[in-house]
């Protein structure tokens, strides 16, 4: 029996995660939407995360936030991941004490990746002539017009090497028990796996929908109360949403590569 009926705050976390305004997912953008549920009352907090991933330190400070809210409301997050959580997405889902997915999720890609072009040949066809001038030895660090030399290469990678560690540390934290050491080097290797797959490696607690886990766990009168980003003061004037910027048609486009990377 249920005693009385629950209010779960709802809120989606869903898109690319990167610095800057026209992100859909940092934590600038999110503040808002912080500052408001800090505000209310409610017996639970629910995350529902669609997103490829992005930046691992915007990834980690909206991580924290989440962590930051529901420790001071002294409730249990649970997040509820529609297409995929993947790399800096499953990120945020681990901010959740309990993850849930649909079957068809996608769920992993625990790992950092760095990608780029170089133009070396390029510029000698066309006739262009490089010119750059320094003041300190390392600030061409991979320029693009030169080729890759094994000092910079070597620097990269130790910086993925210690961004994929902190990754590593995060899930190991948030998942505990839940995932077991010998499974460590397939988990933190960089691949996904579908929702099944991810729930016997420990990534996630169970296949289920937002409504029917609440339901199920609080009774058919459960309260969930969807809330979402208060709108900026051009919003609200209609100003600026009729057509997308430069900037906005390339977080687009990257967004859908990233997610085109998991096939959906």
């Amino acid at each position: 029996m249920f005693s009385s009926s629950k209010n779960i705050i709802s809120i989606d976390l869903k898109g690319l995660i990167a610095s800057g305004g026209r992100a859909p997912l940092n934590i600038d953008n999110l503040h808002g939407l912080f500052t408001k549920i800090s505000k209310m009352k409610f017996d639970a907090l629910s995350i529902v995360v669609n997103s490829p991933g992005g930046s691992p330190v915007q990834s980690s400070l909206i991580g924290q936030k989440i962590r930051e809210v529901v420790e001071k409301k002294k409730v249990k997050c649970y997040c509820f991941v529609e297409d995929v959580a993947a790399s800096g997405g499953y990120w945020l889902a681990c901010s959740a004490d309990e993850i849930y997915s649909d079957v068809n999720s996608i769920i992993g890609s625990i790992g950092v990746i760095s990608g780029g072009f170089g133009f070396t040949e390029l510029i000698k066809k066309i006739g262009v002539e490089r010119r750059v001038f320094t003041a300190g030895e390392n600030k061409s660090f991979l320029d693009p017009f030169l080729k890759v030399n094994k000092k910079d290469e070597i620097k990269l990678k130790d910086l993925q090497k210690k961004i994929h560690q902190n990754f590593i540390n995060w899930v190991s934290v948030r998942r505990g028990k839940k995932i077991k050491e010998k499974d460590f080097k397939q988990i933190f290797s960089g691949t996904f796996w579908l929702s099944e797959e991810a729930k016997v490696l420990g990534l996630i607690d169970g296949i289920s929908s937002e409504s029917s886990f609440f339901k199920k766990k609080f009774g058919e009168k459960v309260n969930i109360k969807k809330i979402k980003q208060p709108k900026s003061l051009k919003q609200k004037l209609g100003l600026g949403i009729s057509s997308l910027s430069t900037e906005e048609l390339i977080i687009k486009a990257k967004e859908e590569l990233m997610f085109n990377k998991y096939g959906l």
